[in-house]
C-alpha cells in the first residue's frame, strides 16, 4: 500500500468557536504534515515499508523511535481530525453505537466521564481514546503519539474516536484550560464517523 496525507473533510474555520481556524491550520499543515513526512522517509529504510499501518503498530516494539512517534503522529490525527464536524448542540451517538456505549458504561453520561477524565488527566503530551477490545468498548489513553494497536500500548485494541491533548491542539484559544477544551469538543464529534469506525471494527 502507498501512504497518503489526506485533506480535512471541511473548511479550517468549520469548527469555530471550539477550534479556531489558526489553530486547525496549525495543526494540519505544520504537525500533521511533519509526522507523515517523517514517517514515509523512515519507513522506506524498512521491510515494513508498504505494509498497514496495523501491521506496523503491531511490531512497533521492534521499529526505530521514529517510526513509533511519526507514525502515530501521522495515524492518530486522521482518525482525530476525521472525527469531528461543525458543532452540535446536544450532539450524541445513535443506533448501534449508543447502544455499546451504554452496555459497556451505563449511560452517554458516563462514558463522558470516564473519557473527559482521561483526557483531563493524561500528563503531558498525548491522546484519549474509545477502543473496541474484545468486542466491547473501553476507554485508555496514550503518552505522545502511541495509540492501542501499538504493542507497547496498556491498552490494546482498535481505536474509532481519539481526541488530541497535545498543548498544540488547544493552546491558542484555551491556554492551559485543558478540561474546557475538552468539555467543548464534544459538539464537534461527528458520531456518523465514528459509528463507522466501530461497524469496521467489528
Amino acid at each position: 500500500m502507498s501512504y497518503t496525507f489526506q485533506d480535512l473533510p471541511y473548511a479550517y474555520d468549520a469548527l469555530e468557536p471550539v477550534i479556531d481556524e489558526a489553530t486547525m491550520h496549525l495543526h494540519k499543515d505544520k504537525h500533521h504534515k511533519t509526522y507523515f513526512d517523517k514517517f514515509v522517509a523512515a519507513i522506506a529504510e524498512t521491510d515494513f515499508n508498504g505494509k498497514s499501518l496495523p501491521e506496523i503498530f503491531a511490531n512497533i516494539s521492534a521499529l526505530s523511535p521514529a517510526i513509533r512517534n511519526n507514525g502515530g503522529g501521522y495515524y492518530n490525527h486522521d482518525l482525530f481530525l476525521n472525527g469531528m464536524r461543525a458543532p452540535q448542540e446536544n450532539n450524541t451517538p445513535s443506533g448501534e453505537l449508543a447502544n455499546a456505549i451504554k452496555a459497556a458504561f451505563g449511560s452517554f453520561e458516563d462514558f463522558q466521564k470516564a473519557f473527559a477524565d482521561a483526557a483531563v488527566n493524561q500528563f503531558g503530551s498525548g491522546w484519549a481514546w474509545l477502543v473496541l477490545q474484545d468486542g466491547k468498548l473501553v476507554v485508555s489513553s496514550t503518552p505522545n503519539q502511541d495509540n492501542p494497536l501499538m504493542d507497547v500500548a496498556a491498552v490494546r485494541g482498535t481505536p474509532i474516536l481519539g481526541l488530541d491533548v497535545w498543548e498544540h491542539a488547544y493552546y491558542l484559544n484555551y491556554q492551559n484550560k485543558r478540561p474546557d477544551y475538552v468539555s467543548n469538543w464534544w459538539k464537534v464529534v461527528n458520531w456518523d464517523y465514528v459509528s463507522e469506525q466501530y461497524a469496521a471494527a467489528k
